[in-house]
């Protein structure tokens, strides 16, 4: 029996299992069995690995988004309208076949985005090129899930699916769990709040399942099995993901208003080119980036250029975007903006810049 056939199994059992107190560690065995199997399909079969033509796209820019969807949902459209690119589009299905980079520029930001090949059920299986199109979803720091307005809700619940078995994460955070393997000395199990999810017994249970006897495990928070799955496993990927509904011009204002009022989703029509200002306003957010301004003495700042930098960075953090040697150099800093009490204000190095702060360094 090969990898699949058993995770269609193990999967097949889990369904139809009853989830109460008697069955939650057999629940709990079969995940982790099913994590394991997982990602021995997801590891390349040979050294040159499962690279295709063009899925080899070099990082550049300030921030990279990946765009995924079914095929025909209007991700190429979406992408020659906001970037100066031209990826193919038609009315046909699988019309992109490999990934196309464009550039958005936004606040001064240079943001790369994407546009992946049509994702098709069972991708994370490698269906459809899937595999290659997961592993660049992983890779970005922000996943737009394009979809279809006219269509159902089983587009979102399949993708969302896919992504899942692959560790990628969306829109959730890390657990709060203190793992470390020992050379010895057995099971170490503490937890700082009441565990409703799991037990000590269950969580022995998953370890001797990875071969793990030896091991400190802390829970600051009530964590479900498949979020201990996730620690143990260790190379989840934890994302923010904007779900974006194409074609709003095909379907009645009720339903576009009840779309739009969902949790990370907003809704645009691609072709008549509608709320797509909005749109690049939330991903400037969830991209959480900001950008700030240096100024040399007795000069104007430089509002023509500014750095693109990550919300919460500090001054120090400026000082190594500007020169890598500054920081040692670094003296004191004068900021302008909304983050000081009064302009300007002289900060020390782990002072932290809000957006459109104006910095001026002074060097020893």
């Amino acid at each position: 029996m090969g990898i699949l056939e058993k995770i269609a199994e193990i999967e097949k059992e889990v369904a139809r299992t009853q989830k109460n107190k008697a069955t939650e560690y057999h629940l709990g065995l079969l995940k982790a069995k099913l994590a394991r199997y997982r990602a021995q399909l997801l590891e390349p079969t040979s050294k040159s690995g499962v690279k295709g033509d063009g899925f080899d796209v070099m990082k550049s820019g300030d921030a990279r988004v990946a765009l995924i969807g079914f095929p025909s949902v209007g991700k190429s459209t979406l992408l020659n309208t906001l970037t100066n690119t031209h990826s193919e589009s038609a009315s046909y299905e699988f019309t992109t076949l490999t990934c196309i980079p464009g550039v958005i520029t936004y606040n001064g930001a240079n943001i790369q985005l994407l546009d992946l090949p049509g994702i098709i059920e069972g991708a994370a299986q490698g269906k459809g090129r899937g595999r290659q199109v997961i592993a660049v979803a992983r890779t970005a720091d922000l996943v737009i899930i394009m979809l279809d307005a006219t269509k159902s809700e089983v587009q979102r619940e399949l993708l969302e699916k896919e992504l899942e078995a692959v560790g990628i994460r969306l829109n959730k955070r890390r657990p709060n769990i203190y793992f470390k393997i020992k050379k010895g000395g057995g099971l170490s199990f503490n937890s700082t709040v009441p565990l409703t999810h799991v037990s000590e017994k269950l969580v022995q249970l998953i370890l001797h399942e990875y071969k793990l006897f030896n091991c400190e495990v802390l829970f600051r928070e009530d964590c479900t099995a498949d979020e201990f799955i996730d620690v143990i496993v260790g190379n989840r990927v934890y994302m923010k993901c904007i779900y974006v509904y194409n074609k709003i011009d095909q379907i009645s204002i009720e339903e576009v208003d009840k779309i739009a009022r969902r949790e990370d989703s907003v809704v645009v029509s691609c072709n008549m080119k509608l709320n797509l200002d909005y749109l690049l306003e939330v991903v400037w957010e969830y991209l959480a980036l900001i950008r700030v301004y240096t100024k040399k003495p007795g000069e104007h700042p430089d509002l023509e250029g500014g750095l693109i930098m990550r919300r919460n960075c500090t001054v120090e953090h400026v000082c190594h975007a500007v020169h890598r040697t500054l920081a040692a150099d670094f003296k004191y800093a004068l900021v302008w903006g909304s983050s000081t009490k009064y302009n300007p204000q002289r900060v020390g190095i782990s002072h932290v810049l809000q957006h459109e702060d104006v910095i001026q360094i002074i060097k020893k």
